[in-house]
């Protein structure tokens, strides 16, 4: 579908009729194309430029120096505002003025250059919010509309079914047919866990005589672990999980991110109510009473853990303070800057990182109320007093574990002592020795050299001692005595194995405040943190606020940090703020479509995409926050309706609306990068399902591909070892390094967490061919593959067909398809036979020559081989890389 220019979409949304011979007036029809191009210079400057103040239609009245009038009504030909645009000289910045922009702008100087109300009689420095902007859809309060009447039959699942198909029927759609059973539990079982069915379960669904076998295997799926790890896989998406801190090249490890990755899992997989799960993210460590030199009794309570562990949502973006940067100053506003974007995007659906330098061009945000918005966030961030990443890592130990640890440690360090003394008497009998050999008149002056410290001896004493270099006998007691080294190096050994006994102490990354430490916030003079201008208060988007709406209801919490956060935590989720519930209905709506019914997640505003079904998303945002902010009960909503569990066919419907905004058919979706691996991983058996933890590592292997393992390499070359099990976990729980994405995730269009996700993209490209065909990945699951049907179903070909339709497509094979595999195996194994026939035989060593130890190749096995391609045929098909 044509996107408009965000003006003209605008336009289009306040102005329906826009177009026919209307009139024109300067708050809905021209002030959002001046807004656009020209009050960033012309009106939200302290001074603006050229004295032109663009703001207001009475403003344009002024007469220029030379003579002439910004407007002259009913006369545009003699206004200097269309003649300064139409001739280019403006705008200065950005792109031209689009002609049609224009021509709304001759059509109203030529109707009168009105308004639509008596304009104020003073305005303050700074933008204007009017009544058309309050107008806006995704700015107006949530309204539960009324289910529609029309539509209802038995063939509707849920309320839902009546909002869609009633936008169907006004388009003269319907729905398509039910899936079949088969196509169902593959769809709802990839959508809800990112795995694929077994076979076992296929075929227990589709024999289930009962009413509610499609409800059952919903719970039974929403129950599972796996449908935790799914699920946290979206919000990781936007929230920017990495396990690295990015910014800089050197990227370097963030080695306890993946607590916060746990934390998503647990809390999807309990049901955890949003509002909680928002208010932990933003204000846990507010929650749980903790600041940055006082937590140590938060990280003894699991639930007051959990709570400082999910403010690390808050440190997600890119930082790369903990590294050598040429401005560290910039660096730390960059962070909070890119934080800040990640916050608003997910949370707001707005582009409020727009407003940064200047007021936002296309929707009612100031750049004051981006800074307003910065301040309920900079205690904790406190640019001027930064914390690097290092500095923000909180220890688990229990006071036991550190009177343990500290006990331990002193008795290395006596450990060490001894060995330094012994060592030292060593040494001073070497020397004893050693001094006889110098001269008798120079051996009390070099035993004076000797005892006096090094930076203090005398220019006389540092030339004796490079004279007789081997008598000084202070360090390098192995050049004298080995075997005393080897007692010294014993008690050295001593201590490092005492050490070892320390119990193991765990750390947490979190946000958390300096008590009594709370900056002045100040608006940046276009976003430079160098240029400090007005002193701002902490508060919500001014747009987000109805008139007279008293301050977030901010107070210091008994732990000493200032409360901003969980103010503005509680604000967001208390069911009165008009984006919230929206935005995230919206994402749910979008995992499980295809397509948001706000089709931009991240811009609710007026650079994104209008609701395809507003009232719909009203209703679904009400019902989620009425239902106590659960996501399990509103998933069983979607998915028990019949516009998700239609048919993917219905060529009416595809011919009518191609790209499915209406909802009149299931959308056709290939497998997204960690379904794919998962997927690949589970038909072949290898899959290990050891959940939370660590990472598992990645390296580059010598062809340069990221791939699971323990990297050996160096700075010379690449090379990765087996991690064993660990190679074979969930691509969630695969470490995620910003500057290195695993190959196969990153062909298959893994986002890039710069510094989030807002909507993956989904390309078809030649390089994801190309993996299919010769990454080692595929090849070496394709053998897997391959064992897995021999030893299902030894000796029977036919049997390993179908075993492998059932597997990987949740179908049985049609004896046409057995027929054709059959064939390919065939030919297939007698040219592999041929193949090997023709090779050389290996060369013998001469007589004489050791034999070499290496063992000797394994023996071709022709069959095995050729099934091993057809299960990498099979593996590349769009049948198993599409959901159906």
């Amino acid at each position: 579908m044509m996107r408009l220019t965000p003006v003209i979409a605008l336009m289009a949304a306040l102005s329906p009729a826009y177009g026919a011979e209307t009139e024109l007036t300067f708050e809905r029809d021209v002030r959002p194309i001046v807004k656009a191009h020209c009050t960033h210079c012309h009106g939200e400057e302290e001074k603006p430029g050229g004295g032109v103040d663009l703001r207001l239609r009475r403003f344009m009245d002024q007469v220029l120096d030379s003579g002439a009038r910004v407007v002259v009504p009913g006369r545009p030909a003699e206004s200097e505002l269309v003649r300064i645009v139409r001739s280019g000289e403006m705008p200065k910045k950005g792109k031209p003025m689009p002609e049609a922009e224009l021509a709304v702008i001759e059509k109203w100087i030529a109707q009168g250059a009105k308004t639509a109300r008596p304009e104020p009689l003073t305005l303050a420095p700074g933008p204007l919010i009017t009544e058309e902007d309050r107008a806006f859809w995704a700015f107006q309060p949530v309204k539960r509309p009324a289910v529609p009447e029309d539509g209802a039959g038995d063939r509707l699942g849920s309320p839902v079914d009546a909002f869609v198909r009633k936008a169907l029927r006004e388009k003269g759609l319907d729905y398509a047919p039910e899936a079949d059973r088969r196509t169902l539990i593959r769809r709802v079982t990839l959508d809800l866990t990112g795995l694929l069915p077994e076979p076992q379960e296929v075929e227990a669904f589709v024999a289930d005589p009962s009413p509610d076998a499609y409800e059952k295997l919903i719970d039974r799926l929403l129950d599972s672990q796996a449908y935790g790890e799914r699920w946290a896989r979206h919000w990781l998406d936007v929230a920017g999980y990495a396990d690295s801190n990015g910014f800089t090249e050197a990227d370097s490890v963030r080695p306890h991110a993946w607590r916060y990755r746990d934390y998503v899992i647990r809390s999807l997989n309990e049901d955890k109510p949003w509002d909680q799960f928002i208010q932990e993210q933003l204000a846990g460590d507010e929650l749980a009473g903790a600041t940055h030199g006082d937590y140590q009794q938060a990280v003894l309570d699991p639930q007051r853990t959990d709570q400082l562990i999910a403010t690390a949502f808050l440190r997600m973006a890119p930082d790369g303070t903990g590294e050598a940067v040429d401005d560290p100053k910039l660096a730390r506003n960059q962070t909070i800057a890119d934080q800040l974007k990640i916050v608003s995007s997910s949370l707001l659906g707005l582009t409020v990182a727009c407003a940064q330098c200047h007021d936002h061009r296309y929707d009612p945000i100031s750049q004051t109320d981006y800074y307003r918005l910065r301040a309920v966030f900079d205690p904790a961030y406190h640019w001027e007093a930064w914390r690097n990443p290092a500095q923000r890592l909180y220890s688990l130990y229990t006071p036991e574990e550190r009177a343990r640890a500290a006990e331990i440690e002193k008795q290395a360090q006596a450990i060490e002592a001894d060995a330094r003394a012994l060592s030292k008497k060593f040494l001073d009998e070497i020397f004893e020795v050693e001094i006889l050999k110098l001269p008798e008149p120079e051996r009390a002056p070099y035993r004076q050299a000797r005892a006096t410290a090094e930076k203090d001896r005398t220019p006389e004493q540092k030339a004796l001692i490079k004279k007789y270099p081997s008598a000084l006998a202070t360090y390098s007691l192995n050049l004298y005595d080995q075997k005393k080294q080897d007692i010294v190096d014993a008690k050295m050994a001593e201590a490092t194995k005492l050490r070892a006994t320390k119990p193991a102490e765990g750390f947490l990354m979190a946000l958390t405040e300096v008590k009594g430490q709370v900056p002045v916030s100040k608006r940046f003079n276009r976003g430079d943190h160098e240029q400090p201008k007005e002193v701002v208060t902490p508060g919500e988007l001014t747009i987000l606020t109805q008139p007279g709406q008293p301050e977030l209801a901010i107070a210091p919490t008994p732990a000493g940090s200032t409360g901003r956060r969980l103010a503005y935590a509680r604000w967001l989720t208390s069911g009165q703020h008009p984006l919230t519930a929206r935005v995230l209905v919206n994402r749910f709506w979008l995992h499980h479509f295809g397509r948001g019914l706000v089709s931009t997640p991240g811009d609710f505003g007026h650079g994104g995409e209008r609701p395809s079904h507003p009232e719909l998303l009203d209703w679904l945002a009400d019902e989620f926050v009425r239902g106590g902010w659960k996501l399990k009960p509103l998933h069983r909503t979607l998915l028990l309706s019949h516009a998700y569990r239609q048919s993917a066919a219905n060529p009416v419907a595809l011919r009518e609306d191609p790209e499915n905004q209406l909802y009149g058919r299931f959308a056709l979706r290939r497998f997204d990068a960690e379904t794919l691996r998962d997927a690949i991983l589970g038909v072949t058996g290898s899959l290990a399902r050891v959940a939370y933890g660590p990472p598992s590592g990645i390296g580059r292997d010598p062809q340069g591909r990221v791939v699971v393992g323990i990297d050996k390499g160096s700075i010379t070359s690449f090379k990765v070892e087996s991690g064993g099990q660990a190679d074979f976990r969930r691509s969630i729980y695969v470490q995620a390094r910003r500057s290195q994405p695993l190959t196969v995730l990153d062909t298959f269009d893994a986002p890039s967490m710069v510094p989030h996700c807002e909507k993956r993209n989904q390309t078809t490209v030649a390089p994801q061919s190309l993996l299919l065909m010769n990454d080692t990945f595929v090849l070496e699951n394709a053998r897997r593959l391959a064992d897995r049907l021999v030893a299902e179903a030894p000796g029977d070909p036919a049997a390993q067909i179908r075993r492998a339709w059932d597997l990987l497509y949740s179908l049985p094979a049609a004896e046409s398809d057995v027929a054709r595999c059959q064939a390919y195996l065939a030919e297939q194994e007698k040219a592999l036979a041929a193949y090997h026939q023709a090779q050389p035989p290996a060369k013998e060593a001469p007589k004489g020559a050791a034999k070499a130890a290496a063992p000797a190749p394994p023996k071709p096995q022709p069959d095995r081989e050729a099934l091993a391609s057809l299960c990498q045929v099979l593996l590349s098909s769009n049948r198993f890389l599409y959901i159906e």
